[in-house]
């Protein structure tokens, strides 16, 4: 059997708002959000008494979604070092392709966004940077060129 998609990237938050900003002024849609009250849920994540809040972003063309959560209880437990640099093991960022890198890491800037190095081209083919937003969650962007 095949994969079919990879339909969402988890992501952790403690500032549920802010985060939906970001990723609204990125070019996301709101699809939802609310309390989990799925009692699976516990079953499928590995923990007791679980009490989580839920947002789901997607990508306006519906091919990839975000999905937020915001951990009552048991609380979240923050990674060391808190700004883990690219090479720290695990995931490290989510990229998504851009129209006009320079606006939208303008835009994103106004959210609190800053560029992790400078914005680069790979030969004639991508722009690409790194952007650092509200809770230290690294976006990837690349505008393909020509």
């Amino acid at each position: 059997m095949a994969i079919q998609r990879m339909d969402n990237v988890l992501i952790v938050v403690d500032d549920m708002d802010a985060v939906i900003a970001f990723f609204v002024e990125l070019g996301m849609e709101l699809e939802g959000r609310g309390p989990l009250d799925w009692s699976g849920a516990e079953r499928v994540i590995g923990l007791k008494d679980v009490r989580q809040d839920i947002a789901m972003l997607r990508v306006p063309n519906g091919q990839g979604r975000v999905e937020l959560a915001r951990f009552h209880r048991p609380k979240p437990i923050t990674p060391e070092p808190h700004d883990a640099p690219a090479n720290t093991l695990g995931l490290r960022r989510v990229m998504f392709a851009v129209d006009d890198i320079e606006d939208v890491v303008a835009r994103l800037r106004t959210h609190g966004a800053e560029l992790v190095g400078e914005i680069v081209q790979y030969e004639n083919i991508y722009r690409l940077c790194y952007v650092r937003g509200p809770e230290n969650i690294v976006v990837g962007l690349a505008e393909e060129l020509g």
